[in-house]
C-alpha cells in the first residue's frame, strides 16, 4: 500500500498549479505539528467524507488524490502525505458559526392544520431578477391555483427559517418525509429580521437568536408577520426526496453533507471539496477535519465557515449558539500548496 501511495504522490508532483495572484490574500504553509489536537482527531471519518465529493472535482490535482483516497488504508498518512496544511487569510478575523436542517411538521395536501405552502419556482422568477418581494409574493395570490405548491406545513415561523438554511425535511402524519432543497430566489437582497429587532430597540445584539426570534414573532402575530415582510428575500423549493432521510441534505456539490463533517465557505478562498482543519474557541471548543462540501450568502472571508450540526429542534438550537472566534487551515495538494506562495519565498 505504501509503495502505490508513493506512486501516486510523484504522480501528483508532475502537475502544474498557477499560482494565486491576488494580493489581499497571504497563504502561509503549516507544518501537521502546528495543528492543534491533529494526531487525536478520527482521520478515518474525514477521509470518507472527503471521497463522497472528491470524485466530482474535475481539476487534475484533486482527481489524483481522489484515486489515491479510494485505496488509502491510513488515513492519517495519506493526508500528511500529499497534503500541506495551508493558511489563508485576507482581512476578516476567523468566524464559526453553525447551521442545520430544519425538520418541519407538513402534509402533502391543504388542510386546516397545514395551510402554509412550500412553494417551488415559478418560471416568470427565473426571467426578471428581481422579482417580486416576499410581501408581494403572499398576499398578491400570484401563487394561487397554479399546482406550485411542493407540499403544506403547519407553522408560518419554521417556513420563515426553513428559507433561510435553504433545504429541509418534512414530516408527514403517517411518519414519512419527504425533503426539499434550495431551487432559487426572488433576486431580492436577504435582510435580517434579527438586526431590524436591534435596530426598533426590541433586543440587544447579544440576545438576538433564531428561537428568541420566533418566539417575538409568535406572541406577536400581526407585528410579527410584518417582521417577516421585512426580508424582501423569498426562497423557492426543489424536492430532493431522492436523498434517503438518514442523510444528509445535498450541499453546494450536489451531494450529502455530514453531521459535524461537513462545513460551509467562501469557495473564493477554499475549495469546495478540499480537507480543512478547523480550529474553534468558544464554550465548546472544536478541533476537527472537516470538508468544504458546502456554501452560503453569509459565508464570506478566507477564515469564515459555518459547521453543519445535523438535522431537527436539537441541532437547531446549537447551531443557533454557535458564534465563535478560531481559525481554518486548508489542506491543498502538495504542488499547489507551494505555488501559492510568493515567488520570493518558493
Amino acid at each position: 500500500m505504501k509503495h502505490s501511495l508513493f506512486a501516486a504522490f510523484l504522480a501528483v508532483l508532475s502537475m502544474s498549479t498557477p499560482a494565486v495572484s491576488d494580493t489581499e490574500i497571504t497563504h502561509t504553509i503549516l507544518k501537521f505539528e502546528d495543528l492543534n489536537g491533529w494526531e487525536q482527531d478520527d482521520h478515518g471519518a474525514a477521509l470518507e467524507v472527503f471521497q463522497n465529493t472528491c470524485r466530482d472535482l474535475n481539476d487534475p490535482d484533486w482527481t489524483a488524490l481522489c484515486n489515491v483516497a479510494a485505496e488509502a488504508g491510513d488515513a492519517k498518512q495519506f493526508f500528511e502525505l500529499f497534503f500541506r496544511p495551508v493558511m489563508i487569510t485576507n482581512e476578516t478575523d476567523g468566524l464559526f458559526t453553525g447551521y442545520f436542517e430544519p425538520e418541519l411538521d407538513g402534509s402533502p395536501v391543504r388542510t386546516e392544520r397545514y395551510r402554509y405552502p412550500i412553494y417551488q419556482m415559478p418560471k416568470e422568477a427565473k426571467k426578471q431578477r428581481p422579482w417580486l418581494t416576499r410581501r408581494e409574493i403572499l398576499t398578491s395570490g400570484v401563487m394561487d391555483n397554479r399546482g406550485l405548491e411542493i407540499t403544506w406545513v403547519d407553522d408560518p415561523v419554521e417556513l420563515f427559517f426553513l428559507q433561510v438554511q435553504g433545504s429541509g425535511r418534512v414530516k408527514y402524519p403517517d411518519g414519512s418525509f419527504i425533503r426539499v432543497g434550495y431551487g432559487g430566489a426572488n433576486g431580492h437582497k436577504y435582510r435580517s429580521i434579527g438586526q431590524e429587532l436591534v435596530r426598533r430597540g426590541t433586543y440587544q445584539a447579544h440576545q438576538v437568536s433564531a428561537q428568541v426570534i420566533k418566539n417575538w414573532v409568535r406572541r406577536n402575530p400581526e407585528a410579527g408577520r410584518e417582521l417577516l415582510f421585512h426580508n424582501n428575500s423569498y426562497v423557492f423549493f426543489r424536492e430532493v426526496s431522492e436523498v434517503p432521510a438518514e442523510k444528509g441534505p445535498l450541499g453546494a456539490m450536489n451531494r450529502s453533507i455530514t453531521t459535524m463533517r461537513s462545513i460551509a465557505v467562501d469557495p473564493l478562498y477554499t475549495p469546495l471539496g478540499a480537507p480543512v482543519w478547523i480550529e474553534k474557541g468558544g464554550r465548546y471548543p472544536l478541533n476537527r477535519l472537516m470538508i468544504a462540501q458546502d456554501t452560503g450568502s453569509a459565508i464570506k472571508g478566507a477564515q469564515r465557515a459555518d459547521i453543519f450540526i445535523g438535522t431537527g429542534d436539537e441541532a437547531g438550537q446549537i447551531a443557533g449558539r454557535i458564534k465563535d472566534p478560531g481559525r481554518l487551515v486548508v489542506l491543498m495538494p502538495i504542488q499547489r500548496a507551494y505555488a501559492l506562495l510568493p515567488e520570493s519565498v518558493q
